[in-house]
């Protein structure tokens, strides 16, 4: 697999653009590349596995990754009750977690990049007059926010700064999840205007809520998501209640299999019900959950024992780091 293809591979969903990233892996040995994080709650599997996974891809392919811890936007999204203590504090958490799951890969953190570049508050500006208040309103999907509530005036700053990190950063590669769309394309669109480096930009796909009511895994509704701190019976109880409607349409165990699952795969079943059954790749898997010739509670077990052979080294990793998680507890957030 040549470089691009591998940066490119699952669970990266978009790439804009293919032909750009090409151009560029041909070109140079060591793209710079680059994720943001707000700082919140306890990672979910989305945060640290799914974007784990792109990063350790160019981390292989050479690209020279960034996690990008971001405190000040994390104060502007009121995470943490925006109180800075608790989000540094927090910091440390994501980045023993990076570091772990991510060897070679760099952090960086906001207050860092912006003490260190003296222009960087007026490259905000400029960028921000490149484009109207009913745009910025539009990008703010970005922050989990929506056009109809009512924000603080800070917080319509958030994509512009998002913006600008990625010149700050001298990146070649901008990666996030589906959700930051918006906001790569607002700067892809302006950064000729200012005469700024283009990127390339990376997205990866989502993953859905357990519960099929909501549209992602979301760290405020701790049901519906697996935590990189998950015991296995809790992994198991998660799994079993999650939404499982015969059809790939919204079925979030499917989804887990698919991003998660390593083939080819063993489903260990009763002999009454057909003993264990085999399969070589995730279509086959699919297409014999369609079929009814898999049980949907099988899945499940087997979603479930996939997803602990994952969370296992990391969760025992911070038994031996509890004092990084002491700073959720004081801020009551829910494991």
């Amino acid at each position: 697999m040549d470089k691009a293809t591998l940066a490119a591979s699952p669970p990266i969903e978009e790439v804009v653009t293919r032909e750009e990233l090409q151009k560029l892996f041909d070109e140079k040995a060591h793209p710079k590349h680059y994720i943001g994080f707000e700082i919140s709650g306890l990672m979910h599997v989305g945060t640290l596995f799914v974007s784990g996974a792109v990063i350790n891809h160019l981390l292989k392919a050479g690209a020279d990754c960034t996690v990008f811890l971001a405190d000040w936007h994390s104060v502007i999204n009121n995470k943490l009750g925006g109180e800075w203590e608790k989000i540094n504090a927090a910091s440390k958490y994501y980045e023993e977690a990076f570091k772990f799951h991510c060897p070679g890969v760099k952090i960086v953190r906001g207050t860092e990049l912006y003490e260190s570049k003296k222009d960087y508050w007026k490259d905000v500006i400029r960028f921000s007059k490149n484009f109207s208040l009913e745009r910025a309103t539009r990008c703010l999907q970005i922050m989990g926010r929506s056009e109809n509530e009512k924000l603080e005036m800070a917080q319509y700053f958030y994509p512009s700064m998002q913006a600008v990190d990625i010149h700050a950063l001298d990146l070649d590669i901008a990666h996030a999840g589906m959700d930051q769309r918006k906001a790569h394309m607002l700067a892809r669109e302006v950064f000729p205007k200012m005469g700024w480096k283009p990127f390339v930009s990376l997205h990866h796909s989502l993953l859905p809520s357990l519960s099929g009511k909501e549209l992602k895994m979301s760290k405020s509704v701790p049901s519906s998501a697996i935590f990189i701190h998950d015991s296995e019976p809790q992994i198991k109880e998660k799994i079993a209640k999650a939404y499982c409607p015969e059809s790939t349409e919204g079925n979030p165990v499917l989804a887990f299999a698919q991003v998660f699952a390593h083939f080819p795969l063993t489903i260990a079943r009763p002999e009454k019900y057909g003993g264990s059954i085999s399969f070589d790749s995730y279509a086959s898997l699919e297409n014999a959950f369609l079929s009814k010739k898999l049980h949907a509670g099988d899945l499940k077990n087997a979603v479930a024992v996939e997803m602990n052979a994952l969370v296992s080294p990391v969760r025992r990793h911070f038994e031996t780091h509890r004092r990084l998680l002491e700073v959720f507890d004081s801020a009551k957030i829910s494991r």
